[in-house]
């Protein structure tokens, strides 16, 4: 079996099931052999949640899928035009769903964080949940692994946030970057004055364990 490397990327891999290809509900179509995240982007919420009943119906109706092994991203962004409000209507319903399933929340988080501990502390999730593309500095980093978080760093990130965070709870993405998945291990490696073959596995077993064993 093929297992990803790559767990948030808007591209379609090289190779066939190398990454984890994020889409929104209404463009979800399933190629051979790939795999999946689904999810209604804090962007697009809208101005109230009924203008996300079309995305919603979709969104629930593709969760089970099987190709389908994460929720996302949603999420909270503070800089965006959509009302917090509603952001939030959408970003409960997604982790809810996420939990039902039993699949991981891949979340969009800018600015909110007081928002996102508190969502967290109230739904009490027993699935994964996982920041995507973290940049923030050590100790917010710290503070998201202390509450049960995985983060998952792209092309930019602050190296001490990437070096300080667990290996057993470390991720690797590419996002919208066209940077290779396999230079963002190496420069992690490196980074972390490990061999690449023993960052390669231990992620490797993280992306197994998160995302292929329910």
């Amino acid at each position: 079996m093929i297992y990803p490397i790559d767990i948030h990327t808007h591209h379609r891999p090289v190779h066939p099931g190398r990454a984890i290809v994020n889409c929104f509900p209404e463009t979800f179509d399933p190629q051979p052999q790939e795999y999946y995240s689904v999810g209604i982007h804090p962007w697009r919420a809208g101005n109230s949640f009924r203008e996300t009943d079309e995305q919603v119906r979709l969104l629930t109706e593709v969760a089970h899928h099987p190709q389908v092994i994460a929720i996302g991203e949603a999420g909270l962004d503070k800089l965006t035009d959509a009302p917090l409000s509603v952001q939030l209507a959408a970003f409960e319903y997604q982790a809810r769903l996420a939990m039902e399933t039993g699949k991981p929340l891949i979340i969009h988080l800018v600015k909110a964080a007081d928002e996102l501990l508190k969502v967290k502390k109230e739904l009490r999730p027993q699935n994964p949940w996982i920041i995507h593309g973290f940049r923030g500095k050590a100790a917010v980093a710290q503070m998201f692994l202390q509450h049960g978080f995985y983060l998952s760093y792209g092309e930019k990130y602050q190296p001490e946030s990437l070096w300080t965070t667990p290996v057993e709870r470390l991720l690797l993405e590419t996002d919208e970057s066209t940077v290779p998945i396999e230079t963002l291990y190496e420069q992690a490696a490196t980074l972390r004055h490990i061999p690449l073959n023993e960052l390669t596995e231990t992620i490797g077993q993280n992306i197994r364990h998160l995302f292929f064993t329910r």
